[in-house]
């Protein structure tokens, strides 16, 4: 991958906190907030956040300022974006630089999921969140021109053979050892996948069911639980995996997530296919083949956003979360391990 200082070297020097923070104190004092304190409590190799506390008089507020990595710098667009066109849905930020990565929002409160504690999120909670961003797709849907001049990736079924070979080439290249670079096995089953993945590919093209945005980490830490029980009232947020993909892709990560967890997916599952039904025929086997397509094309897909997040991760990073890239596409296998 990329060779050049690594972004979580950049973002916890002296000079780039400096600057951060004064970027986020001139915007707060827009607002007649002063900074009273400043923590940084998350570094990843792909971004980083502050935890801003700022005053006015009497009154003191809680802020986030979040730095994406090159990659993931659309992420503050995209936000101010969908605020833009759905308000009820994401919130505004309170100031954006794209060409920075740079962004600071407000504090919204406790997610869904620290909302719920130990018990952990609910299928309820799981259905609130499901629907709610299958209004948001479909509200998206024919704005893909709009979506791509931010720099979201098109990921569209159309593109993913090309990205597939291009990945491969990339897997195959790495120096024995990276933790993505594939045994022979793995290596010889990859390429014999390509019928697969261009069927894959050729099958969401002829759903009939239009691209529109893909969360990527659709779960209740990325939406926030002040509104849970109102229908059409969450706020999602945390778009940096974010891509222009098939509709179904949004709902693997959900339904394995709370598999995961020991909760039924079904119901959440047949309320996101209900949101889709009226653009096309979805009757049991055919939702099922798309699903199963589309498990291929988002193993595809999540790979390069994860070559992505890693372009700019140190030596030790590499190691502890480089196996994901391999991990992810091996998945158009129907297995997860080398």
């Amino acid at each position: 991958m990329d060779q050049h200082r690594p972004f979580s070297a950049e973002v916890t020097s002296d000079g780039w906190h400096d600057a951060a923070t004064a970027w986020a104190a001139s915007a707060l004092g827009e607002r007649g907030a002063g900074v009273t304190a400043v923590a940084q409590p998350r570094v990843r190799p792909w971004s980083t956040q502050l935890v801003i506390d700022a005053g006015r008089g009497e009154e003191a507020a809680r802020f986030w300022f979040k730095a994406n990595c090159r990659a993931q710098a659309f992420e503050p667009g995209l936000q101010a974006f969908l605020a833009s066109v759905l308000p009820d849905a994401v919130a505004d930020p309170i100031a954006a630089d794209p060409e920075r990565g740079w962004m600071l929002t407000a504090d919204h409160g406790a997610t869904l999921r620290e909302a719920r504690g130990e018990a952990g999120a609910t299928a309820h909670d799981w259905l609130a969140v499901v629907a709610e961003w299958a209004r948001v797709q479909r509200a998206l849907v024919g704005r893909a021109e709009e979506i791509a001049a931010l720099g979201v990736p098109d990921c569209s079924p159309g593109t993913v053979p090309a990205r597939f070979e291009l990945m491969l080439e990339r897997v195959l290249g790495l120096a024995p050892g990276h933790p993505s670079a594939p045994g022979d096995e793995t290596a010889s089953a990859l390429r014999a996948a390509r019928p697969r993945v261009a069927e894959a590919a050729e099958t969401l093209a002829a759903s009939g069911l239009t691209p529109t945005l893909q969360h990527g980490d659709l779960h209740p830490g990325n939406v926030f639980a002040a509104a849970a029980g109102e229908p059409g009232r969450l706020r999602v947020f945390d778009f940096g995996d974010a891509q222009w993909a098939h509709p179904v892709e949004a709902i693997l990560i959900p339904t394995a997530v709370m598999e995961y967890g020991g909760l039924d997916p079904t119901p959440v599952e047949a309320a996101f296919r209900g949101a889709w039904a009226e653009s096309g025929a979805l009757d049991d086997d055919r939702w099922a083949e798309l699903v199963a397509a589309a498990e291929i094309t988002q193993a595809v897909n999540r790979s390069l956003t994860w070559w992505d997040c890693l372009a700019e991760a140190s030596g030790s990073e590499t190691s502890e979360w480089g196996e994901s890239v391999l991990r992810h596409l091996s998945r158009v296998l129907g297995r997860d391990d080398d």
